[in-house]
């Protein structure tokens, strides 16, 4: 049975609650921990006559429960509000920042990833801009010296970011890179060379190429996140745009894509 049957069998209890402001607010409420009568009136602004039928059908359909005058979701609750709390956060993510999403390159992120694009709620989109023409890149700089561990996906290679790379490995910070060939090349020509091989016996450092092209830019550290990525014909790698965030769900759904790649990825062994 597809998607679309599912939905069409459970038709009216799915399109209740989507349907109804107050069965929806009241499990997003409820998904944040119980609540009693007086407090779900406050959040929902309505009144008790207006809300105890809608208790009633969720506590029918086995969604919620009362214990000693308060709410509580079920088990079975839990996971409804949940995945409702989550499409709305997604759904946000994608409105938030549908020019950057229509704008880029985005085939190379694993589906499960692409999913959980709701974690990146809470990040901002800086530009190039006028006087500011290496907004995107003293953003990175400041990351990377700001860092207590680095991962790196690095689409395309700069002496600036190898630079400030080879200097927090020397200060003993961990840094782990996964770069494509055609960058694992660059890397072995100048002024790259001798950078990459000066640091071949940090243990903190280790640099990984996959043989396929990424088409990802992404820096993660303990404190932040970047994200740049190709421009829609996933030809040119967009340096003029990108996805910050401090927020803790973003640097995760980073170490996850990073951690995606890495398990593509072989060690580049230095001789």
């Amino acid at each position: 049975m597809n998607h679309f049957e599912i939905y069409k069998k459970m038709d009216d209890d799915v399109q209740a609650i989507y349907r109804s402001r107050l069965l929806t607010e009241i499990l997003l409420s409820l998904n944040e921990g119980s609540k009693k009568l007086p407090q779900l009136r406050e959040i929902t602004g309505s009144t008790s006559q207006a809300l105890i039928p809608k208790l009633r059908k969720l506590e029918a359909d086995h969604l919620i429960e009362t214990k000693e005058h308060e709410y509580f979701l079920t088990s079975a609750g839990k996971i409804v509000a949940s995945g409702i709390a989550d499409s709305f956060v997604t759904f946000w993510t994608i409105n938030k920042f549908k020019h950057f999403w229509l704008r880029h390159y985005l085939e190379e992120i694993p589906i499960p990833l692409l999913k959980e694009i709701g974690c990146l709620y809470e990040s901002e989109i800086l530009k190039n801009r006028g006087m500011e023409i290496l907004n995107i890149y003293n953003n990175q700089l400041k990351m990377i010296k700001e860092a207590d561990h680095i991962y790196g996906i690095s689409s395309v290679v700069t002496k600036g970011d190898t630079d400030s790379i080879s200097e927090r490995v020397k200060e003993g910070v961990p840094v782990e890179l996964i770069v494509p060939l055609h960058v694992a090349e660059e890397l072995k020509r100048s002024p790259y060379l001798k950078k990459i091989e000066a640091l071949k016996d940090y243990e903190n450092f280790k640099l990984m190429v996959m043989d396929e092209d990424i088409k990802v830019g992404l820096i993660v550290t303990d404190k932040r996140l970047s994200l740049n990525l190709y421009k829609k014909e996933g030809i040119e790698y967009d340096i003029s745009t990108g996805l910050f965030s401090f927020d803790s769900k973003a640097i995760e759904w980073g170490e996850m894509l990073f951690w995606y790649c890495k398990g593509k990825a072989d060690f580049i062994k230095f001789q």
